[in-house]
């Protein structure tokens, strides 16, 4: 995982839902095993055994990661997935522009974005 990958891992999971604290746990056991498209900045991820899983009543981590470009428009959000609601399985950028996203966005004043 790069340190872009991360960042926006580690700033999502820094909210408090159930599961959370396992979630955070996992992220230095966790690597990236497929790019979802050429030039996509979303990505299939593997937490390394062992490892303590989550307990998430759904796939989908239940936080609103929206993006904003510096003029703050909104540009999509980031989605965290999970298999079975017990371990990272997915960082996706869903994006509302008509350009995909060459980069994550970056995380700034607790928000995150992306350059226009």
């Amino acid at each position: 995982m790069n340190a872009d990958e991360r960042a926006v891992l580690e700033h999502i999971l820094s909210a408090e839902f159930v599961g959370a604290s396992q979630l955070r746990s996992q992220l230095d056991r966790t690597e990236v095993t497929a790019v979802w498209g050429l030039d996509s900045v979303s990505v299939d991820l593997q937490v390394r055994e062992p490892c303590e899983h989550a307990a998430l009543p759904t796939a989908l981590v239940p936080v609103d990661a929206h993006v904003h470009n510096p003029s703050g428009a909104y540009v999509g959000e980031i989605l965290v997935w999970t298999d079975r609601g017990a371990t990272l399985a997915a960082l996706e950028f869903a994006w509302v522009t008509d350009e995909m996203p060459t980069s994550l966005p970056a995380v700034v004043d607790g928000r995150l974005s992306c350059p226009s």
